[in-house]
């Protein structure tokens, strides 16, 4: 499939046709679209349009598995799903602009810089030190740019 034809299958799915009933792919990328809004506003709208020119099935995967299907699911609220996140990305210690936008959103949905800290302290004996000093300079620096 060609750039172009990602681009208009990606527009297609965001604005159906008039009076259409939207598809089940259209629904799902609309839901996910609604919850990255929610969880990580503009932030994540970011993201996602940066990936438009250079790889925008990525950013499409993003928004209809992560937000659309999983973060959608039942059983767990928003604020528990981003201390999981900040919790995973913490202790894989590769995905420092990742764990930079989770622990935004975490904040974003009612979790505390305290609640924050702790998860990424839990995550020590499982990552190490190491893991745990970088997540924190990463909260450091979120939490520094939400202060008035």
């Amino acid at each position: 499939m060609s750039k172009d034809q990602r681009t208009t299958t990606a527009a297609a799915a965001a604005a159906p046709g008039d009076g259409e009933a939207p598809s089940a792919e259209e629904e799902r990328y609309r839901r996910g679209m609604a919850n990255l809004d929610a969880i990580s506003g503009s932030q994540g709208r970011r993201v996602v349009e940066g990936l438009a020119d250079i790889a925008p099935d990525l950013g499409r995967y993003i928004v209809e598995f992560a937000y659309g299907d999983i973060f959608a699911r039942p059983g767990l609220d928003r604020k528990t799903r981003e201390i999981a996140t900040v919790a995973a990305l913490t202790a894989m210690g590769t995905a420092a602009p990742q764990l930079r936008v989770h622990v935004e959103a975490a904040l974003n949905v009612g979790a505390t810089q305290g609640e924050v800290m702790e998860t990424i302290l839990q995550m020590i004996p499982y990552a190490g030190f190491p893991a745990a000093l970088n997540a924190t300079a990463i909260a450091r620096e979120v939490f520094a740019a939400q202060r008035p």
